[in-house]
């Protein structure tokens, strides 16, 4: 009885919480949970919604799919948001679905043939998704309104990470398995592919791009560090390692470096160093890149994200770093006092009730 009654309790205070106070604004961060593969050990099932202003202390847990009896839970593979018209986007390899930000109620689910999807991208007016397909080599373009598919894009490889350019111009897709490895950039009014930027070295993981859309960072198979091309000209430019660590390949991703954010302001670079579980910050401001400081964290990272005013980094280990000071500020636990780990979050202001602002999550630079 005790237990039910702090439950209760603590359900109460969530929702007065994500309620605020009239006219006061209100910072949260949404972690889509299993966020790392489909282990439900570090957060449960459901999307986690984390007080900023308090400490990232719990707020609400947002129900979303059971799996049957000895079947692995749904792990999500993708997280976006649009603040403009209060939804907010999951997709899972069985599943791609709209939330109602304001009512946390699914708005609308598709699967596509059953070849759905990992990690997604919103465009910034928010009326279209690119949504890579799961065991297809094609990417779903969407109505984000109503899942409605609108066209699909044809790409070689397993279909996986997405970027939209803040500029809306631009969707950057990346596949695992293709050889020679190359990133993909299409125009994203008409949906086709303009260039093709590479080869890397090796397979292309988590990347990111800097505001004015000249440069990619990127790790890449078998790399303690990143890559870095010309958007432009398509070239690679630098091959950039983590020096004086060893160096092993991931047991949850297969590659020691998966996780790379670019600061907005375009100072730093963080990358994720999943043999010795630290997150490397590289100078950006030379080129290439100069090690300069890192982050030892509680597990292994997979992902790097950060807030919208740039003075916290998400990592998925559930580790929250102050940017300036490169210290862990504080860690995610659930409603039970459990770590949580999501490699899929975002960050979203709230005025009034409604959604005034939502981050990205990938880590792009923002200067133009």
């Amino acid at each position: 009885m005790a237990r039910k009654l702090f439950t209760f309790a603590l359900c109460l205070v969530s929702t007065i919480l994500v309620a605020g106070r009239a006219g006061e604004p209100q910072r949260f961060l949404y972690a889509g949970v299993p966020g790392v593969g489909n282990a439900t050990n570090h957060g449960g099932v459901g999307i986690l919604v984390f007080d900023i202003d308090h400490g990232y202390r719990f707020a609400k847990r947002i129900p979303t799919w059971t799996s049957p009896e000895g079947r692995p839970a749904e792990g999500v593979r993708g997280i976006a948001a649009n603040a403009a018209t209060a939804r907010l986007f999951v997709s899972t390899s069985r599943r791609l679905a709209a939330f109602d930000l304001t009512t946390d109620t699914v708005v609308w689910e598709q699967n596509y043939g059953g070849k759905c999807c990992d990690r997604i991208a919103i465009s910034p007016d928010g009326r279209t998704l690119y949504a890579p397909a799961a065991g297809a080599p094609k990417w779903y373009v969407v109505n984000a309104a109503d899942g409605a598919l609108v066209t699909t894009i044809d790409k070689e490889g397993s279909p996986h990470n997405t970027i939209y350019s803040d500029d809306g111009a631009h969707a950057y897709l990346e596949s695992q398995g293709r050889v020679p490895p190359f990133l993909t950039v299409t125009d994203a009014k008409t949906h086709t592919v303009v260039k093709q930027v590479g080869p890397f070295d090796d397979v292309v993981r988590p990347f990111t791009i800097n505001g004015r859309q000249t440069l990619v960072y990127a790790n890449v198979n078998n790399l303690l560090g990143f890559e870095v091309a010309d958007l432009t000209t398509g070239k690679l430019l630098h091959r950039v390692a983590v020096e004086g660590l060893k160096t092993e390949n991931s047991p949850v991703h297969g590659t020691p470096s998966h996780g790379i954010a670019l600061t907005a302001d375009e100072r730093e670079i963080w990358v994720a160093d999943n043999t010795n579980h630290f997150l490397h910050v590289f100078d950006a401001t030379k080129m290439p890149p100069v090690q300069k400081t890192r982050v030892h964290l509680r597990d292994e990272p997979g992902w790097i994200a950060f807030s919208l005013d740039g003075r916290t980094a998400f990592a998925s280990t559930g580790d929250m770093i102050d940017v300036r000071t490169k210290r862990i500020v504080a860690t995610l636990q659930d409603e039970h006092g459990v770590g949580v780990e999501s490699e899929k979050v975002v960050e979203i202001d709230f005025e009034n009730g409604r959604p005034v602002r939502a981050s990205d999550q990938f880590g792009k630079g923002s200067v133009r």
